[in-house]
């Protein structure tokens, strides 16, 4: 029998609720979005378009299909039938005590509808997989070591007993990453598609170049930037932008590349165990993955946008994370020793000599144990920093 995890981003969704007619909420598939939905809103009436024939009845009859359900209904997986979300604007216009909650996979596509036809009518919100404090609450994963959470990660069905990994992620990538990307690219060749997600998974952490991929692969240029577009509209891929300044410093000014969750990058890196995770040589790239995820998640559930970036000079200065403190940054390091080396402070002295006024905090987060700080930079382990209360702020 499967667990609900109970999910940070459900107070802030309750609280707009209150105000909006319509909830908008996307995220990649099997994040766990219709099922915190039906926690929220438990005598909610739940339709999905995914069914072909609800998706039909939809389709013929739009007004009718709307009102079937009462005052307020979860309609899952819009994004196959978005010429819905203008007959909700209608109603919502009308009758602003109606309320709709929907969902979509699609980032991109979705929010574009929902920015064209319910602006100022509905508060968007993204669920990604299940965050460490998330899993620490509900002691979940206290007595996992780094190396099996990096091959677990973080996807609701993993940890609520429904799957293991090894079955999980391969049926992941055959059922909905491929599916997605058939239906919005029309890609013949398959095989090629994935050996380019894979060679995005050993690519973790590097800044992006295009021309890289496509003369590994033998595609063009454009092809390879639509792939990666798709990539981030599903949510598997994210990339994080570069700090920069209007000054004339050489700054790096390409994004760097991180999967939206490290159990599927370990799948697509063929790392088949948490003892092979031990030995990789892409650990600590997945280690910097997750604690950057998990800082980007830390905005998405509280209903923020992100404020998250990276900083490297052209001398080959780099900071793993700038996380925005109000008109500063908290400069973070990221390293998965569990042995400090003073040598980790060489990025984040490096940026605070260049930027000494946009510097608030200093951090180091590794896989060793919570130290005293040094130069007024907080030495942590990974699980106090990001189940912090300040990293959920």
């Amino acid at each position: 029998m499967s667990t609900y995890i109970p999910r940070a981003l459900a107070h802030p969704i309750l609280e707009a609720s209150q105000y909006f007619p319509v909830i908008t909420l996307t995220g990649p598939r099997q994040s766990g979005k219709s099922t915190l939905y039906r926690h929220i809103f438990p005598d909610c009436p739940y339709t999905s378009l995914e069914d072909p024939d609800t998706r039909l009845i939809a389709e013929s009859d739009p007004r009718g299909f709307l009102s079937q359900f009462g005052n307020e209904m979860i309609i899952d997986e819009i994004q196959n039938y978005p010429t819905l979300l203008s007959y909700i604007q209608g109603i919502v216009d009308v009758d602003r005590s109606r309320r709709f909650y929907i969902t979509g996979n699609s980032q991109f596509s979705l929010l574009k509808s929902v920015t064209q036809s319910l602006a100022g009518r509905s508060g968007v919100f993204e669920l990604l997989p299940l965050s460490l404090s998330e899993l620490e609450n509900n002691n979940e994963i206290r007595t996992f070591s780094e190396d099996d959470i990096l091959y677990r990660g973080f996807y609701p069905a993993i940890w609520s007993g429904e799957n293991i990994p090894r079955l999980y992620y391969p049926s992941y990538v055959k059922t909905y990453l491929e599916r997605d990307v058939r239906d919005l690219l029309n890609i013949k060749d398959l095989n090629t598609f994935h050996r380019f997600i894979c060679l995005c998974a050993a690519r973790i952490g590097s800044v992006f170049n295009a021309s890289e991929l496509s003369n590994e692969l033998g595609v063009a240029v454009n092809t390879i930037n639509s792939w990666l577009s798709v990539l981030q509209a599903s949510y598997i891929i994210y990339l994080l932008p570069p700090f920069f300044t209007n000054t004339k410093r050489r700054l790096t000014k390409s994004p760097k590349l991180y999967f939206a969750d490290t159990g599927l990058a370990s799948y697509l890196l063929d790392i088949d165990t948490p003892k092979m995770m031990n030995r990789d040589k892409m650990r600590g790239h997945l280690f910097e993955n997750m604690i950057v995820m998990e800082c980007l998640k830390s905005f998405y559930n509280i209903g923020k946008e992100t404020g998250l970036y990276f900083y490297r000079d052209s001398n080959g200065n780099e900071v793993d994370l700038l996380r925005k403190n109000g008109n500063r940054f908290d400069l973070i390091e990221v390293k998965s020793s569990q042995t400090f080396h003073p040598d980790f402070l060489k990025g984040i002295r490096s940026f605070e000599r260049a930027f000494p006024d946009l510097v608030a905090e200093k951090h180091v987060v590794y896989a060793g144990a919570d130290m005293a700080g040094i130069s007024g930079t907080e030495i942590n382990n990974f699980r106090s920093y990001l189940c912090s209360a300040k990293n959920r702020e």
